[in-house]
């Protein structure tokens, strides 16, 4: 020890450690909830950004291609036409109609029938 001045005096401890394992485990848990609480409400407005987009963009693919006032539905599927993402179905009197897959992150497109060709 007499090559370290700054270690000079220094007596080690017993070896146990500084904190209790009761201190630990409420560390552990106040982290995860930190980490729940930064993560999970951005996942929540995602989702239910998405959801609203997905349900007004149906409304208005099935109001175009149907003509009318048909009830719509968009819904997250994992194994549907369009594989993962969001599916437009159309809820008419000869049952459900797929429309469009709508993709993972839905996009609001109004369509304008004087303007598609």
């Amino acid at each position: 020890m007499a090559d370290e001045p700054e270690l000079t005096g220094y007596e080690p401890g017993d070896g146990t450690p500084l904190r209790s394992a009761r201190m630990l485990r409420m560390m552990r848990v106040v982290v995860v909830l930190g980490v729940l609480g930064l993560i999970l409400p951005g996942v929540v407005t995602t989702v239910s950004v998405g959801a609203a987009t997905a349900n007004a963009t149906c409304a208005n693919l099935v109001a175009y291609y149907s003509g009318g006032d048909a009830p719509s539905a968009a819904r997250w599927e994992f194994f549907g036409p369009g594989l993962i993402g969001w599916e437009c179905y159309s809820e008419g009197f000869g049952g459900e109609k797929h429309v469009q897959s709508l993709g993972l992150i839905p996009t609001y497109r109004v369509i304008h029938p004087a303007r598609v060709a």
